[in-house]
């Protein structure tokens, strides 16, 4: 299995580690390393590095780069200036998600960077090069030729100040990013996340990559895997595409509409104008249940009369919480806060209510 699969350029790095591998996105990924609770609580107290070199990097440029990737999408990147970063969604005609990502709008007059999902590369790549055809612009995947490390944690910003010497981090604002350089290479420093916590994603080549990973090793960042790269973004009330959005999953649907500006034109906007009008029959919600059992994906919502109302996406035994909790598709007329459900769990019911989806919120500032 593992030759079919791809390999990132830290993946000999994981293997001698001992990390626990796994399939994930085509790719064969580590999923803890010590344990997911130990790597979940380094983010949450201290700082974490996790191999996000699998993500794709999708570049756009050109004269109407700029009104191509406001059209493809939700969000508006008109005065938006070079060096900023904002997240959002491209939809189908029928509001349907392609994907969630990020558009870097880089220091190049007409120049984008389009961060997606693994599982996605492809496949977005082939859809947003359908839709260029009408625009003058051009459409490159760079993905193989790009390695990324996301370092995450009250203590990123000084780990990446002192470990590797980029002062520029201390100035980074939330959603901004810019342009530094290892030993002579291009490396895009951004301070984003998926964690709920402060941090910094760090492109540079895949050489590049492993070398400042060996460096962060050294300077004693606690490695991390896609466990608790999923505890801890849950946790934030962040979504997973093929979870929390998909083809049938629009971002009206999973209360991501805040990232979907109206007053441009983009693929999706009147389905999601209707769907915002009320029109949808579904909704994504947080559900809080009063027992220790945990809600998987997959399990029935239902009312306490027991009728079936929805599907839990994604659900944990909060490990900094310490109650379960999960985010569950459910019908529109169930999703107020407070609604009292229950989660069948095999062949017991447990009681619970729906909450507000970001169960844990830092109290991190920038």
């Amino acid at each position: 299995m593992d030759q079919e699969l791809k390999q990132t350029c830290l993946y000999e790095r994981h293997v001698a580690m001992g990390a626990k591998m796994s399939p994930f996105a085509g790719f064969m990924m580590p999923i803890q390393y010590s344990s997911i609770t130990q790597e979940h609580n380094a983010v949450r107290g201290k700082v974490g590095m996790f191999d996000v070199s699998h993500m794709g990097e999708i570049f756009v440029e050109g004269p109407e780069a700029e009104a191509f990737v406001n059209y493809i999408f939700t969000n508006e990147i008109r005065g938006f200036e070079p060096g900023k970063v904002l997240y959002g969604m491209m939809c189908q005609k029928d509001g349907g998600t392609v994907d969630d990502l990020l558009v870097y709008r880089e220091f190049a007059p007409e120049h984008f960077l389009l961060v997606v999902n693994a599982a996605n590369i492809d496949k977005d790549f082939a859809w947003i090069l359908e839709q260029s055809k009408a625009f003058k612009c051009t459409v490159r995947n760079e993905s193989p030729v790009w390695g990324q490390i996301a370092v995450q944690g009250p203590l990123a910003e000084k780990v990446v100040i002192e470990a590797l010497g980029y002062k520029e981090a201390a100035s980074l604002e939330f959603y901004t990013f810019c342009d530094v350089l290892y030993k002579g290479k291009r490396l895009i420093l951004s301070r984003t996340g998926y964690t709920g916590e402060d941090g910094f994603e760090l492109y540079t080549s895949p050489e590049s990559i492993v070398e400042i990973w060996d460096i962060l090793l050294k300077a004693g960042v606690e490695p991390c895997g896609l466990g608790c790269r999923d505890t801890l973004r849950f946790e934030a009330g962040l979504p997973l595409y093929g979870d929390e959005l998909s083809p049938e999953i629009s971002p009206v649907m999973a209360g991501l509409g805040m990232f979907c500006k109206y007053d441009k034109d983009f693929i999706g906007k009147e389905a999601l104008l209707d769907q915002k009008a009320g029109n949808l029959a579904k909704k994504l919600v947080g559900i809080e249940i009063e027992d220790r059992a945990i809600p998987r994906a997959g399990y029935p919502v239902e009312t306490p009369e027991g009728r079936e109302i929805g599907v839990v996406t994604t659900g944990y035994h909060s490990i900094t919480l310490d109650r379960s909790i999960c985010f569950a598709l459910v019908e529109k007329e169930m999703s107020a806060l407070d609604t009292p459900v229950q989660i069948r769990i095999r062949k017991k019911v447990f009681p619970g209510k729906v909450v507000k989806k970001r169960f844990y919120q830092t109290n991190y500032k920038k």
